[in-house]
């Protein structure tokens, strides 16, 4: 993992209440994570990402991986690394809480 794939996995991801897995196989790809509750897929992208031919067959996977029904959001390492709040805040709103089991007690 990178540095920013592990403090996103260490500092929150993994302290979740639902189920968050890493380097997930989906189709012909690995996703960085995946958390199946929320049909999400979260990719933390390095300065790879930002030629145009990696845009590119980043939009292609989007799109392959959307058609699954899921739903691919994309955090950079320098957000991860530099701005760690705002992208625990946006996964929150998208991570659901665990379920509370029958009569209330997990």
């Amino acid at each position: 993992m990178t540095a920013a794939e592990k403090k996103i996995w260490y500092e929150f991801l993994r302290l979740q209440s639902v189920r968050v897995l890493r380097q997930r196989p989906i189709d012909n790809y690995i996703v960085d994570f995946y958390c199946a509750s929320a049909k999400l897929v979260i990719e933390i992208d390095g300065n790879t990402h930002s030629t145009e031919q990696e845009k590119e067959y980043d939009e292609i996977r989007t799109k392959v991986l959307e058609g699954y029904g899921l739903k691919v959001i994309r955090f950079t390492n320098d957000e991860v690394l530099n701005d760690f709040e705002y992208v625990c805040e946006k996964l929150k709103e998208i991570i659901p809480p665990a379920p509370l089991r029958k009569g209330g007690v997990f």
